[in-house]
């Protein structure tokens, strides 16, 4: 049986880096951007703007910080690697290969005009 302080903070630490893959940075990077996110909102309110995405979870916690770290552990945020040079290649020449065809669909239908 395992053995475990009483701690004041909920979520724990444990379950927290277990979200976010083991990674301690990755969790750190993670509610560091999401409690940015959750401030901006709440900066935002009575501007109208309606752009930012609300907290996910009904929290008592008045922090943004705490609210992120709440929501990594109720699983509404989760950690997405960004993605490799390969992958980013593969989109610009995907882009570039779309752009090329709006480009001739344009030129063919201003030649039947």
């Amino acid at each position: 049986m395992s053995w475990q302080h009483d701690t004041m903070m909920s979520p724990t630490i444990e379950e927290l880096t277990a979200r976010a893959d083991e990674s301690k940075f990755k969790l750190v990077t993670l509610g560091a951007t999401r409690a940015r996110q959750i401030n901006s909102y709440f900066g935002q309110l009575g501007e109208g703007l309606g752009t930012l995405v609300p907290p996910q979870v009904t929290s008592v916690a008045r922090k943004p910080l705490s609210i992120a770290f709440e929501e990594i552990a109720a699983d509404k945020i989760i950690p997405v690697d960004p993605p490799t040079e390969e992958e980013l290649a593969e989109m610009a020449a995907a882009e570039e290969a779309a752009a090329a065809d709006a480009a001739a669909a344009a030129e063919q239908g201003d030649g039947a005009v």
